[in-house]
């Protein structure tokens, strides 16, 4: 697997973010250089787990797609003499 990457305007928006959550929740002023290390960090350890759970959350929805999809086609099913 790739590591996960974000165009300059994505990681800018991230840092204002993380920057904009200290400030308000925290009531701390934390500069661009050490939001965006918090960032990578986040991303090194703690992002795997995150992307692991929308993995899990698509696999589901797919399944759950696949299932609706199958069911549909038997709909379409003709009677004949053979039966399953």
């Amino acid at each position: 697997m790739t590591d996960i990457t974000f165009t300059a305007d994505e990681r800018a928006i991230l840092v204002r973010r993380i920057q904009g959550y200290f400030s308000e929740e925290l009531k701390q002023r934390i500069g661009q250089f050490d939001a965006e290390f918090l960032l990578d960090f986040i991303g090194q350890e703690i992002g795997a787990y995150f992307y692991n759970r929308g993995l899990y959350d698509a696999h589901t929805l797919l399944g759950q797609k696949l299932d609706d999809l199958q069911d549909a086609i038997l709909q379409l099913e003709r009677p004949t003499e053979f039966s399953r």
